[in-house]
């Protein structure tokens, strides 16, 4: 992988795999047991050179690497680089069930330097594996470790996963998934990088967007608002929004879920560019003191937001459920649809709080503890009273900043290019993790290059992007390399046509 990866072939056992074909012959029939090809991937630490593990992979490399094909000068230090002593390298080793250690793979942060941030963009390299496991028959032991090593970047979140493999082992790759990026050389010899597709942001889209299309096409139509965070009503100046909670949320938290249904909806109205002015809620719980609980949250929630509860219905010895309808008022709102190409792409978010317990990685709590003044200055931003509003803005949703730039993008009929590493996040959160999930208050915005940013009390704001021609989300990297996150549109609801009534609703 990058660097160096040594001779490989074929594809076969599953990542991080214990088979045992011998067991299952006795198992299956009683066939004459064969000799046992179990592959067991264990991973240790890359910096700690005493581990068993790290001792054998780093003799493994050097036998081969320095001694057999002379990629490396054959002195004290061999083929050990800086991703040697990086704290967050790990090196996954290979052993049959007899412990012999049959191959090995580092993977690590491209960027050695731990002052400098993990942005999710990891290297593969020293895939090495022993002459002998070359040679055994059904024994696949370069494809199990690449797969495991894939495996393992996607439980760290990693969002770009690249490989400088040599030119003979390509087909390996490409068998196992990788995509081929251009020729380049490792130590004067000729190499191949190669990208392994990371499909986290367009799983979190197919799990809670890409059905909208299809499910809401008749209640939709096709006008200005199509997939906006709040319906305005024909005839007025209202903008009306409504959210439900997870089922399992509200049983799970319920005075959490309570807060929720505020702050989600007076969000859909703060995208929206509306003045929240009222609520309404409807809760189901199995008993009173259940209810009271989701309904404790709530009245916290909107005290704290300075928006009344009108009214609502509560059904008692039912599953938990909660929805919560909210009200507001502009007389011009501001719509997902107003992005054009080449305007700049704005995220303006909250990076106070921490993760909620329970939900780590997945909800960010940034407002719990904030002052009343303080919620109610974010939710104003971009409102009636603000001294500049953009061209388009949506809310960061459960579909995370990058599936939600998606739906921005989408009903503006242009695609998007996010800055990974000018995002603003909060330092306790990866990368991976901060555009994936929901946040307290997160807004995205886009507008003309040098547009002021929105007043927004205590959240920070910071261009991070640009819309563009070219459907779909793409993420640009230190070095200017593009990868996809999402391609082509999230919802299917398409884009909006600008010259059509504001009739629509805000399915989203």
């Amino acid at each position: 992988m990058r660097r160096v990866l040594g001779a490989v072939r074929g594809g076969g056992l599953s990542a991080m795999s214990l088979l045992d074909l011998g067991a299952a012959d006795e198992i299956l029939g009683g066939r004459t047991p064969r000799p046992p090809r179990d592959v067991a991937i264990a991973e240790a630490p890359a910096v700690d050179a005493r581990h068993p593990d790290v001792a054998a992979h780093r003799a493994l490399r050097r036998a081969v690497f320095v001694d057999d094909q002379g990629l490396f000068r054959d002195d004290a230090a061999g083929d050990l680089d800086a991703h040697d002593h990086d704290p967050r390298a790990v090196v996954l080793v290979a052993r049959d069930g007899a412990g012999e250690v049959l191959g090995g793979v580092r993977l690590a942060p491209v960027d050695p330097d731990v002052a400098r941030p993990d942005l999710g963009w990891w290297t593969g390299s020293r895939l090495v594996v022993a002459p002998t496991a070359r040679r055994r028959t059904g024994v696949r032991v370069g494809a199990a470790l690449v797969r495991a090593a894939v495996a393992r970047a996607e439980a760290a979140g990693v969002l770009r996963f690249e490989a400088d493999v040599q030119a003979a082992n390509e087909t390996l790759f490409r068998r196992l998934g990788w995509l081929r990026v251009r020729d380049t050389t490792v130590a004067g010899r000729p190499h191949v990088r190669m990208r392994r597709p990371m499909g986290r942001f367009a799983d979190l889209v197919a799990a809670t967007k890409a059905p909208l299309g299809e499910l809401v096409a008749g209640l939709a139509g096709s006008g200005v608002h199509v997939g906006d965070d709040g319906a305005p009503v024909p005839g007025s100046d209202v903008v009306a929004a409504c959210d439900a909670i997870l089922p399992a949320m509200v049983e799970r938290d319920p005075e959490w879920a309570g807060w929720c249904g505020v702050l989600v909806n007076v969000n859909d109205l703060a995208a929206m560019g509306a003045a929240p002015t009222a609520l309404l809620d409807a809760v189901g719980a199995r008993d009173a003191s259940f209810a009271h609980r989701v309904l404790t949250g709530l009245r916290a929630a909107a005290d704290a937001y300075g928006v009344p509860v009108i009214g609502g219905h509560t059904q008692l010895e039912v599953p938990a459920s909660l929805a919560v309808t909210a009200l507001g008022r502009t007389s011009t709102p501001v719509p997902a649809a107003g992005g054009r190409p080449g305007m700049a792409v704005r995220l303006t978010a909250d990076l106070g709080g921490t993760w909620r317990p329970g939900y780590t990685g997945r909800q960010w709590d940034s407002t719990s503890m904030r002052a009343p003044a303080d919620l109610r200055a974010m939710v104003a931003a971009i409102g009636p009273d603000a001294a500049h509003r953009p061209a388009a803005a949506k809310d960061v949703s459960m579909a995370g900043v990058v599936g939600t730039l998606g739906m921005l993008a989408e009903a503006s009929g242009t695609g998007a290019v996010l800055d990974v590493a000018a995002v603003p996040r909060p330092a306790g959160a990866t990368v991976a993790d901060w555009l994936t999930c929901f946040p307290g208050f997160a807004l995205l915005t886009a507008d003309e290059p040098g547009a002021p940013a929105p007043s927004a009390g205590p959240a920070t704001s910071a261009v991070c992007g640009e819309l563009t021609t070219t459907a779909g989300v793409a993420l640009r990297w230190p070095d200017g390399e593009l990868t996809e996150a999402v391609a082509g549109g999230v919802t299917g609801l398409g884009a909006a046509v600008t010259s059509a009534p504001t009739t629509e609703g805000n399915h989203p």
